[in-house]
């Protein structure tokens, strides 16, 4: 009985289509008890009361989409916040819904979660179809584990832009136009990040010398984008009111060496101690300083069992780092981890990844380097879906490092499910 037990669950593992729902259902409950039982019990760096229930998912941004879907779009260019920065898809889907009797939170969470579900199916049969179901399965779970993936499961557009970016450069690669089409204008009305589907798919229609119809179908996904501007227009008589509002979060365009250079610092030598220019709190060098030499040190000696006992040790003493780290330290290691880490590991991969899936990726990451500003780059990175398949191609080569990297994080996606639960700031 128990080798029946093993065998059918091991058909349902690997199954292609329990795999991706197993992934996404048991993410979301790991979010979701860490946000309603465990934060409210633990102590708040904020001075709020704890929240519980629906408004436990509504913060943040979900502020903005909740005003657009209720009162529509506001905007003056004076260089502060106005909500019209945000794209307009996400919002009127929950419009719609609004109409037809569903609370603001239930229709955001129902929305993104579903879209998010859509992503993680769509991703895993495309990826499958290039490299076979082992390196499907890892990236599946890279994308439902990721310490981001948090925001899939709250009132933001992560779950729905991650589906219809996806769909659109799998029905690039089958040369499914059409398709293409669609699914590219919805996400270029959906995310500023969108805009980069447009370059990517006529840089790789060229690479490898699709007929016209490929071009054609790339600038037509522009038709979200234009469709917003024209509205930007008739509403507000400023075509390109949605890039003027960004001043209000980011205050110039171009690339922002001073605030790489203070996140980079930050994250090195500590915040206290790179803004005083001394040694003020000399634990967070030194113990920066043992995290680079472990992790060294375990990928050094990654093929040797004899030191599995100190690998182990290292591993806990990086959990515990990690778990002690104030939320401001864990953003910006976050932000430099998925821009820098994941652009790396994208080139070395580049000669064995489809071209429109490079293509897109080094797109999507030279529009955050040249957006003004290190606000949210983890998060924004993480809907750059090339990322999340070079990162799970690569751990499905190194197993074992695999899994301590998906228990990494796990442990950070837990920190973050409770900060965003507590109103801190998580990206």
């Amino acid at each position: 009985m128990a080798k029946v037990q093993i065998v059918i669950t091991n058909i349902l593992w690997k199954s292609e289509f329990f795999f991706p729902v197993a992934m996404w259902f048991c993410s979301r409950i790991f979010i979701w008890t860490a946000m309603l039982l465990i934060a409210p019990h633990l102590p708040s760096p904020t001075d709020n009361m704890p929240r519980w229930g629906w408004e436990l998912f509504d913060g943040w941004d979900s502020v903005h989409y909740r005003a657009i879907a209720t009162r529509g779009y506001e905007f003056v260019d004076d260089g502060k916040q106005h909500n019209i920065a945000f794209f307009p898809l996400f919002p009127l889907i929950i419009w719609f819904l609004l109409r037809l009797g569903l609370p603001f939170e239930m229709a955001g969470i129902l929305v993104n979660n579903l879209a998010f579900l859509g992503a993680i199916y769509c991703l895993y049969f495309w990826v499958k179809e290039h490299y076979g179901i082992r390196v499907a399965q890892w990236v599946t779970a890279v994308m439902s584990w990721c310490p981001m993936s948090m925001f899939t499961s709250v009132i933001y557009t992560e779950g729905l832009y991650l589906f219809l970016s996806t769909a659109a450069l799998r029905a690039f690669d089958q040369q499914q136009y059409g398709w293409t089409t669609l699914w590219g204008a919805m996400a270029t009305a959906t995310r500023p990040t969108g805009i980069a589907l447009i370059p990517a798919f006529a840089i790789a229609a060229r690479k490898e010398r699709r007929p016209p119809i490929a071009y054609i179908a790339g600038l037509a996904t522009a038709m979200g984008l234009l469709a917003f501007s024209l509205y930007c227009a008739l509403r507000f008589h400023d075509p390109l009111a949605f890039i003027a509002a960004q001043r209000g979060w980011r205050p110039s365009l171009g690339f922002d060496w001073q605030g790489w250079l203070n996140m980079l610092m930050q994250i090195a030598v500590g915040k206290k101690n790179w803004q005083y220019g001394s040694i003020q709190d000399p634990w967070h060098p030194l113990l920066f300083s043992i995290i680079i030499g472990s992790i060294s040190f375990l990928w050094c000696f990654r093929k040797h069992l004899v030191f599995v006992k100190v690998a182990y040790s290292l591993y806990a003493l990086v959990l515990c780092f990690l778990v002690l780290a104030n939320q401001q330290w864990i953003n910006n290691l976050l932000n430099a981890l998925m821009v820098l880490g994941g652009g790396y590991v994208l080139w070395h991969l580049r000669t064995q990844l489809t071209p429109v899936t490079v293509v897109y990726g080094f797109c999507g990451i030279g529009l955050l380097l040249a957006s003004g500003g290190t606000i949210s780059l983890s998060r924004l990175a993480y809907g750059i879906v090339p990322l999340t398949i070079a990162i799970g191609m690569l751990l499905s080569r190194y197993p074992r490092q695999g899994y301590l990297i998906l228990g990494l994080f796990v442990t950070l996606l837990a920190k973050i499910a409770v900060g965003f639960a507590q109103e801190q700031w998580v990206g």
